[in-house]
């Protein structure tokens, strides 16, 4: 097998595992397409991209165009003539112009089964909603959002505990592997793309800082699951005495004391807070302006009184 010769498209620390795995395959990473660099931490100073920085360190080529539609960066990537653009959480839209550069095309790895969860948010959505098993698709970019046929697949459990952060991990490690593969069938002309079936599609928006919030007249479950969904990123939230305070997994209490949604009971060793059925022990709790800290630990330093709650 002849190797192939790619331009890597990706931004956050999600997309090193597939630049590993392809840096150690028989291809040929020659240029990595990544966003602007962007201000970051309390100076707001310019930082590079976890998959800039990766590029970086090996002294390969770093294209950052604003939109991918600039003619700067589509006359750059045809002199750059790769057989394909691999992609993983670019975050960029990618017009038909620059897609068809690359005789191969663009070629996405996706963190979901689809045609479920087409969006920005696969894996949060997941854990939000329940699902049971979920994996990642290795399909053809086209102008559609997430709709290209689709050249391979893998599948992941979820676990009761898995929050949003477990799952993406594992599955980039697991995914990088699938999209190696593809590239491999590729360039031995083996792959073979299926067209997505017309049932069974869901969208998965960005989750919003207010998607994040926790509404607590939901049943435990629920509460449960957006929590679990909104962590690390962007962190589930509630307010208390008027401030903001963001809010680590939970634990569902079956037996515990039937309590109104929200209020909070403040026990030796652990928190509860009343859901619109069984109520939960909170977990890690993180004030503004402050460390992340055991919930017993931030209700001591709080001196919670009867009959306050979180909202």
């Amino acid at each position: 097998m002849t190797g192939l010769r790619l331009a890597f498209a990706g931004t956050p620390a999600v997309a090193l595992p597939a630049l590993d795995a392809i840096a150690a395959s028989a291809h040929e990473i020659v240029a990595v397409v990544t966003r602007p660099d962007a201000p970051a931490g309390r100076g707001r100073r310019l930082v590079r991209s976890p998959a800039a920085a990766w590029a970086d360190a090996r002294g390969i080529e770093v294209l950052t165009p604003r939109r991918p539609a600039e003619p700067q960066f589509q006359a750059r990537l045809a002199t750059l003539a790769p057989d394909c653009v691999p992609v993983v959480a670019y975050g960029a839209l990618v017009p038909p112009a620059a897609l068809a550069i690359p005789r191969l095309g663009w070629l996405n790895l996706h963190f979901s089964l689809l045609p479920a969860w087409r969006g920005a948010a696969p894996v949060q959505y997941a854990v939000l909603h329940g699902d049971e098993v979920t994996g990642a698709s290795v399909f053809a970019l086209e102008a559609g959002l997430d709709t290209g046929p689709v050249y391979g697949t893998l599948t992941d459990a979820i676990g009761p505990a898995d929050t949003a952060g477990d799952l993406l991990e594992r599955l980039a490690g697991s995914g990088a592997g699938l999209l190696v593969a593809v590239l491999d069938a590729l360039a031995d002309g083996t792959a073979r793309a299926v067209p997505q079936p017309a049932d069974g599609v869901s969208h998965a928006p960005k989750v919003t800082v207010e998607d994040a919030r926790v509404r607590w007249a939901e049943p435990a479950f629920a509460v449960d699951r957006r929590i679990r969904a909104c962590t690390p990123a962007p962190g589930a939230w509630a307010s208390f005495r008027e401030d903001r305070v963001k809010l680590g997994p939970v634990a569902v209490v079956p037996d515990g004391p039937r309590l109104r949604p929200g209020d909070l009971v403040a026990e030796k060793s652990r928190v509860l807070v009343g859901t619109g059925t069984a109520p939960v022990a909170l977990g890690e709790v993180r004030a503004a302006g402050k460390r992340a800290m055991p919930a017993v630990e931030w209700a001591r330093g709080s001196r919670i009184k009867l009959g306050e709650h979180l909202s």
